[in-house]
């Protein structure tokens, strides 16, 4: 597409699942993508990891702060008044990964709202963890982006609206915090999905997708992916788009939506 100018990349968590995780980047490449995203980097050394960017040529674009027991239902704890020193501990070792990859963003899931707390409580802590957050990613060089999460797929998600993440960029106040819109989350819970973007593309740093109903590829569902990215181009942004959906039936075989767009990013570097 001449013209495009956000070219698409995988979130290796999300897709070629078929891999082990470090094998994932050779899987990613050959299919065309030239930059990747993940979740979590922390369960692999960071050499193993730079060393599957740099033989693939890939461009690590971003990955998520330390976000409490994932595996054990915790998405993030950002919000939670006992774990400051957690999350402080966390800012700090997810910028010794993203240096060592260089990655210039790391996403910040803010947690599910503790029970029997305060909620001013909550939202004091909240606000200060993310002014810690974009003051030590600044001075690493690094943009800290704040996502929201449909609490219809996560239930008793603190943020799950791109008006309540806006509010709280607002009182943290830095130049250094923008939001990350994940057009599959925002639909399920708004929809106004383009309008949505035209009226915060200036604090939007990354996108993100998938389809619905089911979080699969673009082509699924309700959503118009092939609108929204010419409108999305018309509209200016220039990030990147992080395909984070679950592929139906392999992730090469559900590549067909993107082809073009590949094609796009392939001219785009």
């Amino acid at each position: 597409m001449e013209g495009w100018h956000a070219p698409v990349l995988p979130n290796l968590t999300m897709l070629y699942n078929e891999h082990g995780f470090l094998d994932r980047f050779a899987a990613a490449r050959a299919d065309g993508f030239r930059a990747v995203e993940f979740m979590f980097p922390y369960d692999h050394p960071k050499d193993a990891i730079v060393d599957a960017l740099r033989r693939n040529d890939l461009v690590p674009v971003l990955h998520n702060l330390p976000a409490g027991d994932w595996a054990g239902g915790e998405r993030g704890i950002a919000c939670l008044p006992d774990r400051t020193g957690e999350f402080q501990d966390g800012v700090d070792r997810a910028i010794d990964y993203a240096t060592a990859l260089g990655c210039t963003q790391l996403n910040c899931l803010v947690g599910l709202t503790p029970k029997d707390i305060d909620a001013d409580r909550v939202r004091r802590v909240l606000v200060e963890n993310l002014r810690f957050a974009a003051r030590q990613l600044a001075a690493a060089g690094i943009r800290l982006l704040v996502e929201p999460v449909n609490s219809k797929d996560i239930p008793g998600f603190h943020l799950d609206r791109v008006h309540k993440v806006v509010v709280v960029l607002d009182e943290v106040g830095s130049a250094n915090a923008f939001l990350q819109y994940d057009l599959y989350h925002q639909q399920r819970m708004d929809g106004e999905l383009l309008a949505t973007f035209r009226q915060l593309k200036d604090r939007i740093a990354h996108v993100q997708l998938a389809d619905n109903p089911g979080r699969h590829e673009p082509g699924t569902g309700e959503i118009n992916y092939p609108f929204l990215f010419e409108a999305l181009d018309r509209e200016g942004y220039a990030g990147w788009i992080g395909c984070e959906y679950k592929p139906r039936a392999g992730t090469s075989a559900g590549l067909d939506w993107a082809a073009k767009y590949l094609r796009a990013t392939v001219g785009a570097n």
